[in-house]
């Protein structure tokens, strides 16, 4: 029998006319790269004739389409750039508006203000997190590598200490090996730590010039240490950053959660899919998840692979990864309710066994 085709989307063209010449080459792209990439990644048609840029394909694509390159018009006229990341960035965003994400504020999206410039989200989740950071005290950053958890975390203590609304900022790290075995580094106290802390550091640089940034360390406004250098203290008036929380105990994160003093600001950021703790040693990320969940005051921002911001090829890659452990988890499941049902059987028989032998020794 004969199934009938399913229907085709619906197709929609739209004109979209820009009023400055100029600018168009920008938008467009070297060789209309960025044309083509919105064509690669959305499946639909671009043709641009004078000042007129048409769009043809299925309805949602072309609205999607038209969002991205509507916002990405809109940094051209403000006299900034448009990047082949500001094109990846423009058609998460859209997407995310044209799925109803009430987290996407498209049309005016916040921003965190450093002298190096504005810094825009690129994802949903992002604008989401500039958000959360901006109203909570106490931030929870959640999710994959590449998904700008730490980097905006820093952009917003820099803005902060810039606007005077902190005295300083903290910068701390689990220093946990990674797989490798550094062994005994020499030098002093900052020169064995800093080797877990480059992230950091690299991150500050991109927010301010390195020469302030060397002269707010010697000065003590900015602070970068080792996790283990927190206990004890009591940190008042700061904005203070806790990353790699995955690689904390319950008891290290609880030390760091409790320092916590009077107008200070904290964000702990994760992956809990890459804890490099001994086997066996329990995150202190995802029990203080738990056992925080719902307390006022309290924000969470969750990224997904979606919201990889580095090259596109990492965002597949934790995608890839993902599924995989998906498969693992559920071959486990697989394997141990085979050996439930194995010992189920086993003690039906022994249980069928025993009372053949009771029967069987009382005549019956």
């Amino acid at each position: 029998m004969l199934r009938p085709s399913p229907p085709l989307p619906e197709q929609r063209s739209v004109t979209l006319q820009f009023d400055d010449n100029a600018l168009l080459p920008l938008l467009y792209g070297e060789h209309d790269r960025h044309l083509a990439r919105i064509e690669q990644r959305l499946g639909i048609r671009l043709g641009s004739r004078g000042n007129r840029l048409t769009i043809a394909g299925p309805q949602a694509p072309t609205e999607v389409a038209e969002a991205a390159l509507r916002a990405l018009w809109r940094r051209l006229e403000k006299g900034q750039g448009v990047t082949t990341a500001d094109v990846e960035a423009a058609l998460r965003m859209a997407e995310g508006e044209a799925e109803n994400d009430p987290r996407l504020p498209l049309q005016d999206m916040p921003e965190i203000r450093t002298r190096k410039g504005a810094i825009a989200p690129r994802s949903p989740a992002q604008a989401a997190y500039i958000e959360m950071l901006a109203q909570q005290e106490m931030v929870f950053g959640i999710g994959p590598a590449g998904t700008g958890k730490t980097y905006l975390a820093v952009a917003q203590g820099v803005a902060l200490l810039l606007a005077g609304r902190v005295d300083r900022i903290v910068l701390s790290r689990p220093a946990v090996e990674a797989g490798e075995r550094l062994g005994f580094l020499p030098g002093d106290m900052k020169e064995k730590v800093d080797p877990y802390l480059r992230p950091l550091y690299d991150a500050l640089h991109d927010m301010m010039p390195a020469d302030q940034v060397a002269r707010r360390i010697t000065s003590g406004e900015i602070e970068v240490a080792p996790l283990a250098f927190m206990r004890g203290r009591t940190l008042a008036h700061c904005y203070a950053i806790l990353d790699e929380a995955q690689n904390t105990t319950p008891a290290q994160i609880k030390m760091f959660l409790t320092r916590m003093g009077e107008g200070t600001r904290m964000v702990i950021t994760g992956d809990p899919t890459q804890v490099d703790l001994p086997a066996g040693q329990k995150s202190g990320l995802a029990e203080a998840l738990r056992i925080l969940d719902g307390v006022p005051g309290i924000g969470v921002a969750r990224f997904d692979e979606r919201d990889v911001v580095r090259h596109p090829l990492v965002a597949r890659i934790v995608a890839a990864y993902s599924r995989a452990e998906e498969r693992a988890a559920y071959s486990r499941a697989e394997e141990r309710a085979a050996y439930a049902r194995a010992d189920a059987e086993a003690a039906e028989t022994q249980a069928e066994r025993r009372g053949k032998k009771e029967r069987d020794g009382t005549g019956k």
